[in-house]
């Protein structure tokens, strides 16, 4: 394939060869000189055409220099066709600020042309005939190069904004992603994080009592074995959500702030649970952000409290749901390992909702107050 440089220079010797065969023709205004001298001119106009793309002033310097030479020998039909050709390269190709002024020397150019022919020939209808025929010469190809290169900008500005669209939709894929998988990452450190701390610290406590009886020890038992089916259950419901896309979720399978009193009964320590307020239905979003703040406040008082003191307040208000979380907090570590996530996951919850998170000391305890707004969801709002 040729590249642009060979290729006007294909066209150049092209356009030479055929200007010769029109000068041979006798395509030229006869003066009584010899018709060779006309294939000079035309060699610049040529070579011209051979430097367009490269240098397109100068081609048009070429083209001009060789018209005035053309005239004064001729003038000949094949220059002056390949200048046509070299105005329009200048045009085109050269500054964007070479166009205006071109349009103006070929406009007035062309009067002057028909003007001084009229005067020469005292033929005034002379003027609209040469005026016209300069026209061709001079402003055509100028109006040509001007709207060929405007349509190649837009062309340009169109291929530049849709880049730009598929940056920006790129971008927000990837931010789309980074969503999701926080929001994955959050619900398996409630998934897994809430129930397993409930077991390990229960296993703990059954290894470092060598005291208990037989029934206390099945009590322990038992409610391991409880959370590690509701564990269970909890992540085979969650795979079920990701490997149904594109299909509604079963929302009798999606947790719900009702659920709270069975959560507290699997909580292994003794749990105050107060209702203020008329339960009702909530929005999706709601309702499981609210679930997992208490669920992942009990586990923060297996990992951190003494198991004792512990009150959960549950208060629905007609624009919004109050959950507080109220415990003592122990002298020392659990020696559980953790992610540090459970209080910024919470907050999380509560500030994608437009909501209030607190979580402090509280008197001798610790305390979490989150306050989920009911309206700004909307009944059907997404689960987060």
């Amino acid at each position: 394939m040729l590249t642009p440089t060979r290729q006007d220079a294909a066209m150049a010797v092209a356009a030479f060869a055929a200007g010769l065969v029109l000068v041979a023709g006798g395509a030229f205004v006869h003066r009584g000189l010899s018709a060779p001298l006309l294939a000079i001119p035309l060699a610049v106009t040529c070579a011209g055409v051979a430097v367009r793309r490269r240098a397109p002033v100068l081609a048009l310097a070429l083209g001009g220099v060789a018209l005035a030479g053309d005239v004064l020998l001729g003038p000949s039909l094949a220059t002056v066709l390949i200048v046509t050709d070299n105005i329009y390269a200048g045009v085109l190709y050269g500054p964007r600020r070479l166009g205006r002024i071109m349009l103006w020397v070929s406009s007035v150019g062309a009067v002057v042309a028909g003007a001084g022919a009229a005067l020469a020939i005292h033929d005034w209808r002379v003027l609209a005939v040469m005026a016209i025929q300069a026209a061709l010469v001079g402003v055509v190809p100028v109006t040509t190069a001007i709207i060929v290169r405007q349509h190649r900008d837009q062309a340009a500005d169109e291929r530049a904004r849709a880049e730009q669209v598929a940056r920006l939709a790129e971008l927000d894929r990837r931010a789309a992603v980074s969503a999701e998988r926080a929001r994955m990452a959050r619900e398996l450190h409630d998934l897994v994080a809430n129930h397993f701390s409930a077991i390990a610290i229960q296993a703990s406590a059954m290894l470092s009592r060598a005291d208990l009886d037989a029934a206390t020890s099945r009590r322990i038992v038992e409610s391991i074995r409880e959370n590690s089916v509701q564990g269970m259950a909890e992540m085979r419901t969650m795979i079920g959500f990701l490997r149904e896309e594109g299909e509604e979720v079963d929302e009798a399978r999606r947790p719900r702030l009702s659920d709270v009193e069975a959560l507290i009964e699997r909580a292994g320590f003794p749990v105050e649970l107060a209702v203020a307020g008329t339960p009702r239905e909530l929005p999706a979003a709601v309702d499981l952000a609210g679930f997992r703040i208490v669920q992942e406040s009990l586990t923060n008082v297996l990992k951190h409290g003494t198991g004792a003191g512990v009150r959960v307040l549950v208060g629905y208000r007609p624009d919004l749901v109050e959950l507080t979380v109220v415990n003592e907090v122990g002298a020392g570590p659990s020696g559980l390992p953790g992610a540090g996530a459970g209080l910024a996951g919470m907050r999380e919850r509560a500030t994608l909702l437009g909501g209030s998170f607190e979580a402090g000391p509280h008197g001798r305890g610790w305390r979490v107050r989150v306050e989920l707004p009911v309206a700004s969801a909307g009944v059907n709002g997404s689960v987060s």
